[in-house]
């Protein structure tokens, strides 16, 4: 069975919200885009694509598929994941999407919950979340994540869409970690029970 590993950076106050680029995620009139950018480092890269050797797989949300298709394939190939993240097969979940989908993706169709649940089922290597905060909503809700793989920058944004809004509750145990050299902590949170 599969496991789903949701993977994000979040700021000390739990923010996700637009780590990469200025304008990458407006909503709400969010003002601090790009913010994770200047932690980046290599104990971060080593450490995020120590599996860059094995297969892969993206789960992503609707917008998340949108923004990382219109950029990846362009990327330089001498960022760390260029090439990794391109190769991967891509799953999205969206209501308003349509297939056939660009980049290695493929639509899942009917019910989230059972879509999900069946790819979890089949074979293959594990399904990465990245970004896609409503689908990690759902997901949760579901019982479906099996870990988390945070990065934990070393600043309070104060607003933003958090990874856990007000009622979010788990039981996680702290299965490893890494600190870089910026101050991010890098922690790999299994679910209990």
């Amino acid at each position: 069975m599969r496991k789903i590993v949701v993977t994000e950076n979040i700021s000390l106050d739990g923010v996700m919200q637009a780590p990469a680029m200025p304008d990458e995620d407006l909503r709400d009139g969010f003002p601090h885009g790009g913010w994770a950018n200047r932690y980046f480092d290599q104990v971060m890269a080593d450490y995020m694509t120590a599996d860059a050797d094995q297969e892969g797989c993206l789960l992503l949300g609707r917008r998340t598929y949108e923004g990382m298709a219109a950029n990846w394939p362009h990327m330089p190939a001498d960022n760390p994941f260029t090439q990794w993240i391109n190769a991967m097969p891509k799953f999205v979940a969206s209501g308003t999407l349509t297939g056939p989908l660009d980049w290695n993706a493929t639509l899942l169709d009917g019910d989230l919950g059972e879509a999900v649940r069946e790819l979890k089922a089949g074979e293959g290597p594990d399904l990465t979340v990245l970004g896609s905060g409503v689908l990690v909503r759902s997901l949760r809700e579901h019982g479906l994540i099996d870990e988390y793989l945070l990065s934990i920058h070393p600043l309070l944004l104060g607003t933003g869409v958090r990874l856990f809004p007000d009622g979010a509750a788990a039981d996680l145990e702290l299965v490893d970690s890494v600190t870089t050299t910026t101050g991010v902590l890098i922690a790999r949170l299994r679910r209990v029970g």
